[in-house]
């Protein structure tokens, strides 16, 4: 089986990154597109395969909001495959999985097209062999991506695919509590067999949702006992959002190295006025 090695998948990052910056030219506040981004796959303890979108916005201030629909879509089959269609400023790497049956073949692709001011950009997603990661577990095994939980007691997710906790609702403009419990195994990046509980970097975004969406500290801290992290949020329109949280371990502070070690939390929320 073959993997990207972390320097191979971290070089493969940044050549890709400084494509596009190429293309790009001058960054800009505003006005620019948004292209998506296939990270690699992975596959499932049951046998299925992941495979990890991510995106880039060319601005570094507009925030871009695309529906799902005929400018934010897959192909073929569903076209909602859990895409964002909220866009933060700059590159974001693994936001989501796409899962496919254990059948899917090397041949075989999805395809994410995003359409922003007229510019088309497409991706596909496949299973070649050079392009498999080590999201679930880095450095050759030593280190491994953080555990995120919704109920002190609840199932745990790892990894970029992630999992959605028990759905919430909120009232537009009251403030409503997000928990997460995040603990991970204290080995970052570069460690050899460290042992003990990390602190994880935590942040909330708004993953997708009709209107614009306010934390209180995107940002929590986890405890150290226990990994409890809370915070609030609010909404400014009423309907139905899906916020995700992301857990680095504690060598880095954002997502992107190699590919490993982060996870993804969901969480839906009916907004009523």
């Amino acid at each position: 089986m073959r993997r990207l090695s972390p320097l191979v998948a971290a070089l493969l990052v940044a050549s890709s990154a400084a494509a596009q910056q190429s293309v790009l030219g001058p960054v800009r506040a505003s006005g620019q597109s948004v292209t998506p981004a296939y990270e690699g796959w992975f596959k499932n303890p049951d046998g299925t395969y992941a495979l990890s979108f991510g995106y880039l916005n060319r601005n570094s201030e507009e925030v871009v909001e695309i529906p799902v629909g005929p400018s934010n879509f897959f192909s073929p089959g569903p076209a909602d495959r859990g895409q964002p269609t909220t866009f933060a400023v700059r590159r974001h790497w693994g936001v989501f999985t796409v899962n496919l049956p254990a059948d899917f073949k090397v041949g075989d692709k999805v395809v994410w097209t995003i359409v922003v001011r007229g510019d088309t950009a497409r991706i596909p997603g496949h299973i070649r062999g050079n392009w498999q990661i080590d999201a679930l577990e880095g450095e050759a095994g030593s280190n491994r991506p953080p555990v995120i939980k919704f109920a002190a007691d609840g199932k745990e997710f790892v990894g970029p695919g992630g999992g959605f906790g028990a759905p919430l609702t909120a009232k537009v403009g009251a403030a409503a509590e997000l928990k997460a419990w995040v603990t991970d195994d204290g080995r970052t990046r570069g460690s050899v067999g460290g042992a003990g509980r990390g602190v994880p970097n935590l942040r909330w975004f708004k993953h997708s949702g009709p209107g614009a969406v306010t934390f209180a500290n995107p940002a929590p801290r986890p405890a150290a006992e226990g990994g409890l992290a809370s915070t609030t949020v609010s909404f400014a329109a009423p309907g139905d959002y899906v916020l995700r949280l992301r857990a680095n371990d504690g060598s880095v502070a954002s997502a992107g190295h190699s590919q490993c070690c982060w996870s993804n939390g969901f969480v839906k929320v009916t907004v009523t006025p």
